[in-house]
């Protein structure tokens, strides 16, 4: 387990424009603040992604998303909130209420409240953070902290060490309006 300090380090990280690599559920997750295009810039650079994609904010718990929930039908808010904390990826309507950086070219916005311990300290300290695997497009998502060296030699500010979560797959991706899934776990 990663101790407080080297959390309290790289939430100063994100704070400041950074961009890091830190364990989650399943695999690394490269993150940054969502709300510095500079930092999101960097970070699709590092991955080869294109912007129209969009990107994936992984909070703490449901409450740092109330700017985007909080007037959606109670339907869907009960959905989210028997689904988290967990390894489920909601694509929530973003009423235009996120940059474009992060919704890409959709309606909606990939979020997902954390149940891995190191992921909900850093969020409780940062607010939501962009969270997407971490590799170039077309690699394999890294599941080591060596294959993270390998990939982004030098090129992170921070990475934070400790272990992964355990599960096999990344996320299962569903769609909160209609109720598909996306992407299978």
């Amino acid at each position: 387990m990663v101790n407080s300090w080297q959390v309290r380090q790289a939430a100063r990280v994100v704070m400041q424009g950074g961009v890091i690599a830190y364990p989650t559920e399943a695999v690394w997750g490269l993150g940054c603040d969502p709300w510095d295009e500079l930092a999101v810039e960097r970070l699709l650079a590092l991955k080869n992604r294109p912007m129209n994609k969009g990107l994936i904010l992984v909070a703490d718990t449901i409450r740092q998303f109330d700017f985007l929930i909080e007037d959606l039908p109670d339907i869907w808010q009960d959905r989210l909130a028997s689904m988290w904390p967990g390894p489920t990826t909601w694509l929530v309507p973003h009423q235009d209420r996120l940059p474009q950086w992060i919704t890409g070219q959709h309606n909606s916005v990939a979020l997902r409240v954390s149940d891995h311990p190191l992921v909900r300290e850093l969020c409780a300290l940062t607010g939501p953070l962009v969270s997407t695997s971490a590799n170039p497009a077309g690699r394999p998502a890294a599941r080591s902290r060596l294959r993270i060296e390998q990939y982004f030699p030098g090129q992170l500010d921070k990475v934070l060490n400790g272990a992964l979560g355990g599960r096999k797959n990344p996320s299962l991706i569903r769609d909160l309006i209609s109720g598909d899934v996306v992407r299978p776990s």
